[in-house]
């Protein structure tokens, strides 16, 4: 049985992800403990690739980048600075003090460009082959996303906060960074986002704003709420984290399993009371083998919530279950069971992330009214499914459901299933059932018979 070690990241975006936060986590983790001023081999490679963004037609011009020590809420890390200049203007890349992160402040209003140039700039630059994949990925996931967004073409959106200079050298900053280092694997934990709304160059965009939104959505991400209007996350941090861990097979929630030998702190402008503002950067080496997940030793960490409860009626527990379910837990359930003196009872459980504890707790003790509860951490082993949605054919009209697939990737490598996850043999099929429900009431068929053919149809 074969086992590989991959250099591993693993970013901890528990306080919000930004791009520049990014690039101080990655400089910070390489100075090591004593966050010496010192330029050392990634700020170098950064420095490098600012300037090859400084060569050719759609060049950058003036941009000058600087790390410099320093701490929030106490804790000690590294503040990234970008100055960009021309020959009238010279703008810090300093942030509104009532914002945490900066991708949608302060950057240059006459810097704005379309998506295609951007691309341009980052394939014309003399940078390694795997900082230009890494890097236009990044670009042409926000181009598509912001594509959707205002209805246009991906190459022909305007990247406004994303597309001024400093973004850009985020992005590439970034990946060039993880590329001197020799990773080859990112992932990420969950992403805290805040509410209320911010201020954009599109004007007044509810907070996280939409292209935060969709990222996450497309990635399926785990998310974390976080009471403050302040913009945690932005669009440059999260399509750089989740990208990024979606093309090099990283994973997105626990961090992995590795043996770490560094690790540090990118700081935000803003010194939030109470709450680091910083992402940290956990690096490592992973060890994976071509055995199914299942069979290995550990699976992906998460927590079973448990109480009592003899005095809830089933239309209750019935509820709650669907309340623990949208409040985030991967699976609730009921269990009856008998209690002192014989008196019939249930216990109701609720399966989730770390991440999700608090609103789980808060669900159970509301709906239920109990007085105690109980938890265990367990490990759990998702197998990978594919969400389709499968059409059928009922008396001359199309009806559409929606479907999981379960498939046989034995033997398949993470490149190969990263390549083309629909192939590999369908071992099962799990049909929505409320979708069959609904198309049985308007057909006036067996709902046996809708999942029937909806499974037919999914399997061909």
């Amino acid at each position: 049985m074969s086992a590989t070690v991959s250099n591993t990241v693993w970013f901890q975006c528990s306080a919000g992800v930004a791009g520049d936060m990014l690039l101080a986590s990655l400089v910070d983790a390489a100075r090591g403990s004593g966050n010496s001023s010192e330029i050392n081999n990634i700020e170098m490679a950064v420095l490098d690739a600012v300037g090859a963004l400084h060569e050719g037609d759609r060049a950058l011009s003036g941009v000058t980048v600087a790390f410099e020590p320093t701490q929030r809420c106490g804790v000690r890390s590294t503040w990234m600075n970008v100055v960009v200049s021309n020959d009238e203007h010279v703008h810090s890349h300093d942030h509104d003090e009532h914002h945490d992160h900066h991708d949608h402040h302060d950057h240059r209003p006459d810097l704005h460009r379309p998506a295609r140039d951007v691309l341009a700039m980052i394939r014309a630059a003399d940078l390694p082959d795997t900082v230009i994949e890494w890097a236009s990925a990044v670009y042409s996931r926000l181009a598509e996303v912001e594509g959707a967004i205002h209805g246009i073409d991906p190459a022909e959106v305007e990247l406004h906060e994303v597309g001024a200079d400093d973004s850009i050298v985020d992005v590439v900053g970034v990946c060039a960074a993880l590329h001197a280092l020799g990773v080859t694997q990112v992932g990420h934990g969950p992403i805290a986002v805040g509410h209320g709304t911010v201020e954009t160059r599109h004007g007044t965009l509810a907070n996280p704003v939409p292209a935060v939104s969709e990222l996450l959505a497309a990635a399926q991400s785990p998310v974390v709420g976080v009471d403050t209007t302040m913009e945690l996350s932005t669009p440059t941090g999260v399509a750089l984290v989740t990208v990024l861990a979606e093309i090099t097979g990283g994973s997105a929630g626990a961090m992995p399993d590795m043996s770490v030998t560094s690790s540090g702190f990118g700081a935000g402008t803003a010194d939030t009371p109470g709450r680091p503002n910083v992402v940290q950067a956990v690096l490592g080496q992973t060890l994976s083998s071509d055995r199914p997940q299942s069979s290995g030793r550990t699976g992906r960490e998460a927590v079973v919530i448990e109480t009592n409860v003899d005095d809830v009626t089933p239309e209750v527990l019935a509820y709650t279950v669907e309340r623990l379910l949208e409040a985030g837990a991967h699976d609730a359930w009921i269990t009856p069971i008998v209690m002192k003196k014989g008196r019939p009872a249930h216990t109701v459980h609720a399966l989730c992330d770390e991440s999700v504890r608090a609103r789980i707790v808060e669900v159970l003790i509301a709906e239920t009214g109990t007085l105690g509860l109980r938890a265990h951490r367990v490990e759990r082993w998702p197998q990978a499914r594919d969400e389709i949605t499968v059409t059928i054919v009922v008396d001359g009209a199309e009806h559409d459901l929606s479907a999981k697939l379960l498939r046989d990737h034995t033997g398949r490598s993470d490149e190969m299933l990263r390549e083309d996850v629909l192939r590999g043999d369908v071992l099962r099929v799990d049909v929505e059932f409320s979708d069959a429900a609904r198309i049985a009431r308007a057909t006036g068929r067996p709902v046996r018979e809708i999942i029937a053919m909806a499974e037919l149809a999914a399997r061909g």
